[in-house]
């Protein structure tokens, strides 16, 4: 049911990442050295109130939604960015590479220099525990982490593929897309459907993507808010 994926921070958060929840049924977030995504049921003008007094109010968060929001005066609106959502309901075929480099599973000892590729790339926001999320994979040349991915969301049947990203000098080898198959290969090797989100002018990306058998489910915004001082 992928309905579930228009408003997937919420439906995770009370779903499958429930342990990662540290607000409530009603105000779902993570803690902050994780992820600065928040969800609630519902958008409307009683519920963006409610949720200014339930938050702690130092924080900036990041939403996923379907729908488009009009936040109250109270609610700064730092940035809003389209999406497109894809959806892998049939994996294609492994990708040849220029280069045959291995996949190694990242631990907590690689977080430094997985957030110094994510702070250089951006694919998303990541935090020090972010790599709690699970799965997190990556390629290192010349004694140095230079491409990464792993998983973050989990809604019932499907999981989000995230912060893949390659540093820039060792682009157009084929890393990514290697990455993403192998983690979009394992998610359905648990019975899951891969998901991810990339910008919608990001044609290089959709474009290995839809090679890899991902499909634009929907667009979907993303929103960088905060209570406004």
């Amino acid at each position: 049911m992928t309905s579930h994926l228009d408003n997937p921070i919420w439906n995770a958060l009370n779903s499958v990442d429930k342990a990662k929840n540290i607000g409530s049924k009603d105000f779902a977030f993570f803690d902050e050295a994780i992820s600065p995504f928040i969800g609630m049921q519902f958008w409307d003008e009683k519920s963006q109130r409610e949720l200014l007094t339930n938050v702690p109010q130092n924080r900036t968060w990041f939403l996923l939604l379907a729908d488009k929001i009009n936040f109250i005066d109270e609610i700064e609106v730092v940035s809003s960015v389209p999406l497109f959502q894809f959806v892998c309901p049939k994996l294609g075929v492994s990708p040849s590479f220029k280069k045959n480099n291995q996949l190694i599973s990242l631990n907590s000892t690689h977080i430094d220099e997985m957030i110094a590729l994510t702070k250089l790339t951006k694919p998303g926001p990541f935090a020090k525990r972010t790599i709690e999320f699970g799965n997190y994979h990556g390629i290192f040349a010349e004694d140095k982490l230079v491409a990464m991915g792993g998983e973050r969301l989990h809604v019932n049947g499907f999981s989000e593929v995230s912060a893949i990203c390659t540093y820039p000098e060792f682009r157009g080898l084929g890393y990514g897309a290697m990455i993403t198959h192998f983690l979009s290969e394992s998610i359905i090797k648990k019975g899951q459907t891969p998901f991810l989100h990339v910008r919608v002018e990001n044609a290089s990306a959709i474009n290995v993507y839809q090679k890899l058998g991902f499909e634009i489910r929907s667009e979907i915004q993303f929103y960088m808010i905060r209570k406004r001082g």
